[in-house]
């Protein structure tokens, strides 16, 4: 119970960290492309916060070689884009059949809920296992 509070309070953090982080980089950048980069700013921020807490205090993984923690992260990254997937496809999906905005945030809830329970379980099984060697 204790991990899975945890684990709810740092993507809670991550989300915040996500969108201050685009709020500063659109008060930086007010550009042709300040949008999607302020997007892309947030993202990376918030993906590399969320990786250090769930690799320190939910898998307590330490001591790993700058080798062992590249792989980490790119698998964790790429775990990300897959759940990422089911959240925004929820989001659509609420928003094509129902065509409300209520009902498209909570459409983008659950699909957070499931995506996130997904990563944790992918991120147990595939990502935070170190092996012998590096």
């Amino acid at each position: 119970m204790r991990i899975a509070l945890s684990y709810t309070i740092f993507a809670a953090l991550a989300t915040l960290i996500n969108i201050c982080s685009q709020e500063f980089s659109l008060r930086v950048y007010a550009g042709a492309y300040s949008i999607p980069f302020s997007i892309l700013v947030g993202t990376i921020v918030g993906l590399l916060v969320k990786y250090y807490l769930d690799k320190r205090y939910i898998f307590r993984i330490e001591g790993v070689s700058v080798h062992q923690d590249a792989r980490l992260f790119t698998l964790y990254a790429v775990m990300g884009v897959f759940t990422t997937v089911i959240f925004w496809g929820a989001e659509f999906a609420f928003d094509l059949v129902f065509q409300s905005k209520p009902m498209r945030y909570l459409g983008g809830v659950i699909g957070l809920g499931i995506g996130y329970f997904m990563k944790y379980q992918l991120d147990k099984r595939f990502v935070f296992v170190i092996r012998g060697g590096s």
